[in-house]
This record gives structure tokens, C-alpha cells and sequence, in this order.
């Protein structure tokens, strides 16, 4: 059943019985709440461009006039047979667009497919869908543990027309013009009274600014969002424009929602903006935005100014854990109009989903979409980007918000504990988040993917001496020296992730196997593999191991001078178990590699193997100790430096699988 409104004369006696029954419901259902929202991660999407008709036959779409501002077919049926997409990346909550009944005319600025022109509260877009779809999405939603987060409009109506001609009969329930602004254009942006009380839009679409001050307004604001929430199921609001409405007007909506709330406010100025998170609780964090976007745009981005804005940001605003951290959305350029370099589109994305915050992940930014906002090309379908669910990014989303759900569920407080800066230089960012025992510290830099090999030796991290760290988008061990140093190898301009080892247990990230499978207890392993040495491919004869642990990871060593990513297993108690045998090289018969056991390891190796770690050649019947210990080996070359791990059939797998201020804390080692 659709919302329905009642007449003027019964709306007070009606909302205050509505409110003694939500309040009513409210204490027998458990509504989402800051707390529970900050464990989650949100998927953006926008609901006419993300799943064409029922979602099945999208080969059919027809072609989206994307610079025309057009409906394209998107629905809230078609999301609902796509959640396996979202999903696959380990989203726990999805923001959908509007779903009231927009203006229906195609106009000088296209038509309302984003559904911020709002005619009519009480009814749905159809162009969406029935009552019913938004009902069976709802259910499917929660059925998969996942929240969803509603956008919503309080600053205004949609009028198709010049605001000095608008018919305010048409707009519901606001029908009437004492229910709005007289008609003035926003001319200066930097002016609450301008902003608040004059009117977006332009002579095509004016967009009716309501008198939000007045009390009558709020009681019918109040009341329909009590009853939107209620009749719906919603978890979470999205509050659209919240900049151009007072916020005191705020305090008393959010309630009446009974739910969290985060409100949008482009503002880049802390100072500003958090004057809407105090009054909302939460607001999309722009102040970090602007500056994290010119960090990562480009290798000359400013580092400095990204940390200045993180510390102002603590001081000015209440608690920004719970603000919306993102890169992308709608409403400014897809990060991939501004770089086409990998390694920090990886960069950004880390930051979004490890640093402060909700993180927020704007559809299609994992397929790398690419568009500005003149036109809105940002605004593209999903479907004509296609859905691969091994694109880089997508992976690259789905391990981060695996790690970060892994760390909050064995954390409770994660989420609360403010992120530090521990060290900044021109090109790299040192972050720690999470109280002792839980902390992560993540590691970014803006150098770009063409970025030569170093090294960063931490400190500054509270990890005891000794303590084995996994960096989790490697799968590589680290341990911290007995001084308390870290060594860290930086490489490609790839983000870092570490946290100890013993804190992924359970997880099944990077080989820690969940608490119910069972343990595999081989005793003797032996495998054949081949490999590109000094130039030819080489047969590497059978390597026989002893007992072999059943945890699989990777640790790092140096052959001949560079750093080397090489797959070693380790014991249940934690401890690595020393397997050595030395291995003679001898040339293969034929030039033929294998697919999950074959490296190459060339004299000048491109960036995609650096990313591997992968070092120069080594020469032809070399022979090569390979230890799990990875220091108890002797090294029988001289053209050798360093350790190597041992290998095991599932280390090699895992091997090649993994192939596709504050300053004092680090020193960096260039390599050459």
C-alpha cells in the first residue's frame, strides 16, 4: 500500500498518536544506529543506471543517453537480482537513490532519473518499479544481513519551470506557496542566508526551496519520514542538499526517523561543515575528500595538505568515525577521469575503506568507470561498463572489506579509535588505526604504479619486538626487529596493509583457514616445477619437505639484491618450521611453462612483477637452499644474496595467484 496523507484538520492528532506507536516499535526492534553503521561498508548505487529492467536482460538495454540526462531503465528489481555482485565484494549495506514520485516531463535538463526533483512524497517513481519491488529488495537486503541506507530530500521540491512561474499546486504536500521561499537565486555560496533561503536549479528545472525554519514544515517532514521508515523498513538515511538547510532544523527529523543519518554537505571547510554533523550525527566527510583527491591524482599531490585536513577535521568535528568516507560519487568526477595509473586508484581506495569512517564505494569505481560531471558521464551505467568480478579493483575492495569486517568482529572498539597519522613525506602516509592488540597500520603513497623499489623502516607502531605481521593484500610476513623497526618493502606504488599475523586467525585471509575446516596434516610433499632462470627455462627437480605446517603464507627475501616475495608455511603454534634441501637447475627439454608453478624472474623486471617482488635472473645449475626458516639456509652462489622460503605445491599456487607530522617514524631505501 502506498503512503497516503490525511487531511490538515486530522495531521496533528494523527502524528502524535504515530509518534507514541514508533516510539513503541522503536523499543521492541533493534534500528540501526551509529555504532552498527560504522561496522558496515556501503555500496552507492543509483538506482536508474545500476541493473537495466529486472536485472537478467541487460544484452537488451537500450542505448543509455547518458549526456541527455535521461531515464536509462535501471530498477529496484534489477538491484535486487544483482546482489551477488555487491555482495562479492563483502558489502554489508547499499545507499539507493530517491524512491518518490519525481516530476514527469523531459526538460531542457533531461529528465528526473536521479530522483532529487521530488512532486509527490507520498507516492513512488514508477519508473523504478511497483510498491511491491521496493518491498521484495527491502526483504532480500536484510534476508542477506545487509542494511539499507535511503537518500532523501528536505531542501526542496522539483518544479518544471522558472521559479518565478512555479506552480506550487502540483508539489505534495507542500502544495501551497507559504510552504516555501519566495523565489531568489543562490549568488553567493559562502552565505548561510543566501543558501538556505533561496532557490537551486535553474529556469528549466527550478527546484522550490522549502521553508524549513517553520514549524509546520518540520511537523510534515516528521511525519513522513516516521512513516517512510516504518512502513518500509529502513535502516539509514542519506540527506540530500543538507548545506542549504539550517541545521537546527535537523535534530528533530533524524529523530522522528528513529534511524542513523548522514548528511551531505559539499563543503571543504571543517569548520563549516561540521556544524551539520553536530546537528545530524553524521555527515559525508567532503573536507577529506577535496584534499584526499588531490593527494592521489597525481605523483605531485600534497600529502601535507591531506594530514593538515585529517587533524583539523579531529579538532572541529564531534566524532568523524562515524562520517561517510569516500573517493567517488555522483555528484564530483570518477577518480579514473583524473588518473588512469592502478596503483593509486589502490591507493585511494585503501584510504576510503581503512581510514576513518563508513566507507563508501560509489558503483562502478571497481570497474574503474571513467567520467566528469559536464555532462554527468560519471552518471554512465554499470551495464555498459560491464560487471567483471576480476577486475582489479573489485578484488582489490572485496579483500579490504573482508580484512576490515575480520578486524571489527573480533573488536568491538576498531571502529571508534580514531586513525593517527604516524608519518608523512612528500609522496607517502602512514596511518594506525585500532587500539593496541587490534591496531592496523596502512601505508600509502602517491608515487604512482612506474615507482622504483624502497623500503620504509617503522616505527612508531606499537607492535612488540618480535611480533610477525601479515600484510594482507600480499599475503607477505614481516617481523618487527628486535629494536622495534619494520621493515617495510614498498613497491609499484602499491598500498600497504598490516596487522599481526595471529589477528587474521580464522579469517581464511591469506591461507588462515576458517575455524571450521579441518587442517590438512601432510608428511612428505613433493612437486616439479619450472622456471625462467638466467634466460632458460629450467626444471627444478623434486624439493621433498618434511612434516609440512598447514598454514601457507609468504615471506620476503633478497636474490641478487632485490627484494623477493616467496611462498613458506608455518606450524599451528606460529612458529616457522626450518625445511632445507638443496635443488640442482638444469635445463628443460623443451621451452614450455606450466601455469600455476612457472615464475619468471628476468634481468629487468617490469613494474607487474615488481609488484611480486619478483627479482633478477638467476644462472643457469645454480644451486639454491630453500628454507621456511628463511635465514637458516646456506647460500651455495655467490650471484645469491639472502633467503628463500620453502615451496610447497599450494605456496607456489598461492605464489602465482598473487601475480595479477609525524615524521621520525619511517626511513626510506631507495633501491637501485
Amino acid at each position: 500500500m502506498a503512503l497516503t496523507s490525511p487531511s490538515p484538520h486530522a495531521r496533528a492528532v494523527i502524528f502524535g498518536c504515530l509518534v507514541v506507536l514508533l516510539s513503541f516499535l522503536a523499543g521492541s526492534a533493534q534500528a540501526a544506529d551509529a555504532a552498527e553503521w560504522r561496522r558496515r561498508s556501503i555500496y552507492q548505487v543509483l538506482t536508474d543506471r545500476y541493473a537495466y529492467g529486472n536485472g537478467t536482460d541487460e544484452d537488451h538495454a537500450p542505448n543509455c543517453e547518458v549526456e541527455l540526462g535521461l531515464y536509462c531503465g535501471g530498477t529496484w528489481r534489477g538491484i535486487m537480482n544483482n546482489l551477488d555482485y555487491i555482495q562479492g565484494m563483502n558489502f554489508d549495506a547499499i545507499w539507493i537513490s530517491p524512491v518518490v514520485k519525481q516530476l514527469p516531463q523531459r526538460t531542457g535538463d533531461g529528465e528526473a532519473y536521479t530522483a532529487y526533483w521530488a512532486q509527490n512524497l507520498y507516492e513512488l517513481e514508477p519508473h523504478f518499479g511497483t510498491e511491491q519491488d521496493l518491498r521484495d529488495l527491502i526483504a532480500a537486503l536484510h534476508s542477506r544481513g545487509m542494511l539499507l541506507m535511503l537518500d532523501v530530500v528536505v531542501n526542496h521540491m522539483g518544479f518544471a519551470g522558472a521559479g518565478d512561474e512555479c506552480d506550487y499546486s502540483v508539489l505534495y504536500p507542500f502544495n501551497d506557496t507559504k510552504y516555501y521561499h519566495d523565489y531568489c537565486e543562490i549568488t553567493d555560496p559562502t552565505s548561510p542566508l543566501n543558501t538556505q533561503a533561496c532557490w537551486l536549479g535553474d529556469w528549466k528545472v527550478s527546484l522550490a526551496d522549502l521553508r524549513t525554519e517553520d514549524a509546520e514544515v518540520q511537523d510534515m517532514f516528521g511525519q513522513w519520514i516516521s512513516q517512510m521508515v516504518a512502513n518500509y523498513s529502513i535502516d539509514g538515511l542519506r540527506i540530500d542538499t543538507s548545506i542549504n538547510v539550517e541545521p537546527e532544523f535537523f535534530p528533530n527529523f533524524v529523530d522522528a526517523a528513529g534511524v542513523f543519518a548522514t548528511g551531505e554537505v559539499m563543503q571543504g571547510d571543517d569548520s563549516l561543515a561540521c556544524q551539520w554533523a553536530d546537528a545530524i550525527g553524521s555527515i559525508l566527510n567532503y573536507p577529506i575528500y577535496y584534499t584526499l583527491t588531490r593527494a592521489f591524482a597525481n605523483s605531485e599531490g600534497s600529502i601535507d595538505d591531506l594530514v593538515s585536513t585529517i587533524d583539523s577535521v579531529k579538532e572541529n568535528c564531534p566524532n568523524s568515525t562515524s562520517f561517510g568516507s569516500f573517493s567517488e560519487n555522483h555528484d564530483v568526477a570518477r577518480f579514473a577521469s583524473l588518473t588512469d595509473d592502478l596503483a593509486l586508484a589502490k591507493n585511494i581506495i585503501t584510504y576510503t575503506m581503512l581510514a576513518d569512517g563508513i566507507p563508501i564505494i560509489y558503483q562502478g569505481q571497481e570497474q574503474r568507470q571513467f567520467g566528469s560531471i559536464h555532462p554527468y558521464y560519471n552518471r554512465a551505467p554499470l551495464w555498459q561498463a560491464g560487471v567483471n568480478t576480476s577486475a582489479p579493483l573489485y578484488e582489490h575492495i572485496a579483500i579490504l572489506n573482508k580484512f576490515r569486517q575480520h578486524v571489527i568482529s573480533g573488536h568491538d572498539n576498531y571502529t571508534e579509535y580514531m586513525a593517527e597519522v604516524i608519518y608523512q613525506d612528500m609522496h607517502s602516509l602512514g596511518l594506525r588505526k585500532g587500539f593496541n592488540g587490534s591496531q592496523v597500520i596502512t601505508v600509502l603513497n602517491n608515487n604512482g604504479q612506474d615507482c622504483a623499489y624502497f623500503e620504509l623502516e617503522v616505527s612508531g607502531h606499537d607492535y612488540a619486538p618480535e611480533t610477525v605481521l601479515t600484510e594482507v593484500l600480499t599475503c607477505t610476513n614481516l617481523t618487527v626487529s628486535e629494536s622495534g623497526n619494520l621493515t617495510v618493502p614498498m613497491f609499484a606504488g602499491t598500498p600497504k596493509v598490516l596487522c599481526p599475523l595471529e589477528l587474521l586467525a580464522n579469517s581464511s585471509i591469506c591461507g588462515m583457514h576458517e575455524a571450521e575446516e579441518p587442517l590438512p596434516s601432510a608428511t612428505i610433499m613433493t612437486i616439479d616445477a619450472t622456471s625462467t632462470v638466467g634466460g632458460h627455462v629450467t626444471t627444478i627437480e623434486t624439493v621433498e619437505t618434511s612434516p609440512i605446517p598447514p598454514i601457507t603464507t609468504h615471506v620476503w627475501s633478497t636474490i641478487s639484491g632485490l627484494p623477493t616475495v616467496v611462498p613458506s608455511v608455518m606450524n599451528p603454534e606460529g612458529g616457522f618450521t626450518a625445511i632445507t634441501k638443496v635443488i640442482t637447475t638444469t635445463q628443460a627439454p623443451t621451452p614450455q611453462a606450466t601455469a600455476a608453478t612457472t615464475s619468471t624472474a628476468d634481468s629487468s623486471p617490469e613494474h607487474s612483477r615488481k609488484a611480486l617482488g619478483a627479482g633478477e635472473s638467476l644462472k643457469p645449475n645454480s644451486k639454491l637452499v630453500l628454507s621456511a626458516a628463511g635465514f637458516a639456509g646456506a647460500i651455495s652462489s655467490p650471484d645469491i644474496a639472502g633467503a628463500a622460503a620453502s615451496v610447497t605445491a599450494s605456496a607456489f599456487d598461492r605464489w602465482h595467484g598473487h601475480g595479477h607530522g609525524h615524521s621520525g617514524h619511517f626511513h626510506r631505501h631507495f633501491g637501485a
